[in-house]
């Protein structure tokens, strides 16, 4: 992710492991904030909103069951996630 890039607020219906590989992440989730940075990793448990922002350039791994969907709240149905496939 770039530096200042923020991502959707959404949940996916898997459990996630994020491993941050360069830069940092904070990640609100279920009402809480982390910062994670490089060589750290965090665990997302499946169906909580959760939204991802990038301080600075980041990159990460994300590790998760392939046949896991994402939800926006307000919308309706759920959106393949295409790097899962």
């Amino acid at each position: 992710m770039e530096a200042g890039a923020t991502g959707p607020e959404h949940s996916i219906s898997r459990e996630q492991v994020w491993t941050v590989t360069a830069g940092a992440l904070e990640v609100i989730c279920d009402g809480r904030t982390e910062k994670v940075q490089a060589g750290q990793s965090l665990i997302l448990p499946p169906t909580l909103v959760r939204r991802i922002h990038a301080p600075e350039r980041a990159e990460a791994h994300v590790s998760m069951r392939s046949d896991g969907v994402a939800s926006v709240p307000g919308t309706e149905g759920n959106r393949e996630l295409p790097w899962a496939r």
